[in-house]
């Protein structure tokens, strides 16, 4: 059946659209870009900010264009003076209540509402102030919220209850008193929230951003007292370069960890060192469930926003969780102890840093279980283990790849300038297995390419799972094991995690494997990267995961000879005794 289409005038030019088109489409189709706040693609669009208005001939009112289908043979002025002081009126009372310190906000330069007022040409506040300014909501070790700054768009509130089904936030109260709130207004760290970040992501202002942990990393950094090291997550490498200004999916893997160095880190390590050591421990386990009757499904564990998320809503879940730390706690504990130990430094004078996709991250690095390396120590020490945590943390800080760029630019460092490096050895060799963590499926992935060849013993024809690539909810895939049909599927975004989460409670799963990454598109769009995030961003960054899997010359985790150095010389075998104690863990119920 052939399309209907439309035929429509938009500021005097001729545009053929599909029938059922947005306004807000069609005049961008006819070359007349309509501004908005609230709009969100596959986000919100729940029409409230009024900057979007057209004039439509016959209409009575403005329209909000936003939510408007077109009809054939509409008349449209998007830039009539009617619009552009309903636009301007409309801005001028959201600036009326926001705070005026755009040069010290961390959203400078990527403020959409400083943008749209720029666009309109508002030059003076003629409004007086409504509202009182309200208190930071600093309750979470991952995010900050301001209402000062909030535009009630609706942008976060649709975010965190569509995309993630955790509904943590919502719109209270009513006229000059609306605003963004969780239960009772009593914070973030009271609520449901995941501190996934997705709202900070979103938000078209600075109302919700990362907690800023930089000025304590700047700190360390010129201690001469302090080591201090850095990881790097695997999708940083294909974000932070768009976070300066590059293209988005441009990967700059080695001018990455030039600029770390000038930064003035004693080391620059790769979390995908780690990544590939998590394959070696979680395959293992796998195995060990499928052979002596263990929980199965069994569900990846390296997502920190996923882990609140399971704690919270599905804590008779539990059981199905591997018990592994992520890549990130992995890597410290194995920093302060097998990389301490082996170059002479007094863990308590090590500091590692972790830059990272994510701002649950920070959280995870927060959670009094992480203190593997500690422990280690004073068992080593005192020949017995502690009674209590110990002082430190295996991470001390985890920065997103906004906070990262935030560093880059006050060094002055034209990242596109460097020439690239490598990273330091031991704890920076990696293989194409671990980059593709940083896309949905790529845990996944990994692990089928080590756990066919361990169970097998043969080589794999092609190291390529498809079946559980790209962007899709919920992707399912089976693999024979020698005989064994093991059945996998992987999940993107905590709402996708719920339809599989349901299923294993309802005892309706038929997997064995499932992996689940909190973020649209797994860490490549995590709440900790560049905002003004949107599908074809996913793509590129996703895209370029998979041309840095190929690019490196080993592929399968468990041929990575940095990881069977640090099995042979220190850890002995994947699940042994040592490996339990620095790189495995517990989960509990959360109390919210």
């Amino acid at each position: 059946m052939k399309e209907q289409k439309a035929s429509i005038v938009v500021d005097g030019r001729t545009v053929s659209v599909d029938a059922g088109t947005v306004l807000l489409d069609a005049c961008a189709a006819a070359g007349s870009k309509v501004p908005t706040l609230c709009f969100l693609k596959d986000v919100s669009s729940n029409a409230s900010c009024g900057v979007c208005v057209v004039e439509v001939e016959g209409a009575k009112s403005l329209v909000r264009s936003c939510v408007v289908p077109v009809w054939d043979g509409m008349k449209v002025k998007t830039t009539s003076p009617r619009v552009l002081r309903a636009r301007r009126n409309a801005v001028e009372l959201l600036l009326a209540n926001h705070p005026a310190d755009c040069l010290i906000c961390s959203r400078n330069g990527s403020c959409e509402l400083q943008t749209v007022a720029e666009r309109l040409g508002i030059r003076e506040l003629r409004l007086p102030r409504t509202r009182k300014a309200p208190e930071l909501d600093t309750s979470t070790d991952g995010l900050v919220r301001d209402n000062g700054k909030c535009i009630l768009c609706g942008r976060c509130v649709a975010v965190c209850a569509e995309l993630q089904s955790v509904s943590a936030i919502g719109l209270a109260g009513r006229g000059t008193r609306t605003r963004v709130a969780t239960f009772m207004d009593r914070g973030l760290a009271t609520s449901s929230c995941v501190q996934c970040g997705q709202c900070s992501v979103v938000c078209p202002t600075g109302a919700i951003t990362e907690r800023d942990d930089t000025a304590e990393v700047w700190k360390a950094l010129s201690d001469p007292g302090l080591t201090t090291i850095v990881q790097t997550a695997p999708a940083i490498r294909a974000s932070l370069g768009e976070a300066l200004g590059m293209a988005p999916g441009s990967l700059v893997t080695g001018k990455m960890v030039a600029a770390l160095r000038r930064l003035g880190f004693t080391k620059v390590f790769d979390t995908q060192f780690t990544a590939d050591l998590t394959i070696m421990e979680e395959g293992s386990e796998l195995i060990a469930r499928l052979t002596q009757g263990g929980t199965l499904p069994m569900i990846t564990s390296c997502s920190p926003g996923w882990i609140n998320f399971i704690e919270t809503f599905y804590p008779s879940l539990l059981g199905h969780l591997s018990s592994c730390k992520s890549p990130q706690q992995m890597f410290g504990a194995i920093a302060k102890s097998f990389y301490a130990e082996r170059s002479g430094i007094a863990p308590e004078t090590m500091r590692v840093a972790s830059i990272m996709p994510c701002t649950a991250k920070k959280h995870e690095a927060k959670r009094p279980e992480m203190r593997g390396a500690f422990e280690y120590w004073k068992t080593k020490r005192d020949g017995a283990s502690p009674a209590s945590p110990g002082p430190w943390y295996d991470v001390d800080w985890a920065l997103t790849t906004r906070e990262l760029a935030r560093m880059v630019r006050i060094a002055g460092i034209d990242i596109e300038t460097l020439a690239e490096e490598a990273f330091d050895d031991p704890l920076g060799g990696s293989t194409g297995a671990a980059t593709i963590f940083g896309t949905t499926g790529g845990v996944m992935e990994a692990a089928l390419r080590t756990v066919y060849e361990i169970v097998t013993g043969k080589g794999l024809e092609s190291l390529d799972f498809h079946a559980v690539r790209g962007l899709d909810g919920i992707k399912t895939a089976e693999v024979d094991l020698n005989g064994t049909v093991v059945r996998v599927a992987v999940a993107h975004t905590l709402r996708n995690a719920r339809t599989i989460l349901d299923e294993i409670a309802a005892g309706k799963s038929p997997y064995h494997f499932i992996e689940v990454m909190t973020c649209p598109g797994g860490c490549i769009g995590g709440g900790g990267q560049p905002v003004g995030i949107d599908a074809a961003k996913r793509m590129a960054r996703n895209t370029a995961m998979y041309a840095e899997d190929l690019r490196l010359g080993v592929r399968k985790s468990h041929e990575n000879p940095a990881v069977k150095a640090l099995y042979a010389e220190f850890l002995g075998k994947p699940l042994g005794h040592l490996s339990h104690e620095l790189l495995h863990t517990g989960y509990a119920k959360r109390s919210v």
